[in-house]
């Protein structure tokens, strides 16, 4: 016969271990003093909670889609396929999860945001060097966003790193020469800290795996991987838009740019161009 204080709602589960004195708990794993103490408001505004709190998460996931971007990078350059298959589709997952903050968000109300908008000062999601670190793996190359950057020498270094590095789509692209398709010269050789033009021999090449699949099944999969990730992603630019216009209309960023028009311009960006271009023709 169980014993009542084993019953669901009579008390701790068996077993359940409540001494901690000398060892590690589930708090001190997770550093949750740290973390639950890092929510600093500058206002009285009830609000102002929920603004720090929703940026903050976005951070702890961005640091997780930096952490697996990287390692699919690395994994292609390997030609270990199947292992950025499984790093890619997290990317996905977590732009999902990003996706859903929004919802939140925009339960603030312009009247809400004004009650704490002053105490931001200049600072602007658009500073967010994780972000930026994103782009850059995904190919959004542009030496001008490092300069928001100038006054942490770490974080600019980093940046400066990633923007001269091989993105997520170099690494694919140089994964179709190795396969032999026949790929321009100028991919190999071009300045990866520059944008990225689309090119009609990756074209060619991504048109030629998608009329074959059988036979390139692993850079089919690869293709379909990599345009789920620039789906997300567009559709986190889109609610970040229409959110942004929600609660502040047309108003500058706190950041000096131009807000929502800011925001429409780089809906356009296109990151890997080839892989939307073959579906008009297959």
């Amino acid at each position: 016969m169980s014993n009542e204080r084993d019953l669901p709602g009579a008390g701790l589960p068996a077993g359940a271990a409540t001494e901690f004195a000398g060892t590690m708990s589930y708090g001190d794993y997770l550093g949750l003093d740290q973390l639950l103490s890092a929510q600093r408001p500058r206002s009285e505004s009830h609000d102002e909670l929920l603004f720090i709190i929703i940026h903050q998460a976005t951070e702890l996931w961005m640091k997780l889609m930096v952490h697996e971007l990287d390692a699919a990078c690395a994994a292609l350059a390997a030609d270990a396929l199947k292992p950025s298959f499984k790093m890619l589709a997290r990317v996905s997952r977590i732009q999902a999860q990003l996706n859903q903050s929004w919802d939140v968000l925009s339960t603030l109300t312009p009247a809400d945001y004004s009650t704490f908008r002053d105490s931001l000062g200049q600072s602007s999601g658009f500073q967010s060097y994780q972000y930026r670190l994103i782009e850059f793996r995904l190919g959004n190359k542009n030496a001008a966003q490092l300069a928001p950057h100038r006054h942490r020498a770490d974080l600019h270094a980093r940046l400066d790193e990633a923007l001269n590095a091989p993105s997520l789509y170099d690494e694919a692209i140089r994964l179709l020469a190795r396969r032999d398709f026949i790929i321009d010269r100028a991919e190999s050789s071009r300045d990866l800290s520059a944008a990225r033009l689309p090119n009609d021999s990756v074209r060619a090449a991504w048109l030629a795996v998608y009329r074959d699949t059988t036979t390139h099944w692993e850079l089919y999969e690869l293709a379909e991987k990599l345009v789920d990730v620039e789906d997300w992603f567009r559709q986190w630019r889109f609610r970040h838009l229409t959110t942004v216009e929600r609660i502040i209309g047309g108003k500058r960023g706190t950041g000096g740019t131009a807000g929502v028009g800011y925001l429409r311009e780089v809906i356009a960006v296109r990151l890997f161009p080839e892989l939307w271009d073959v579906r008009t023709v297959l």
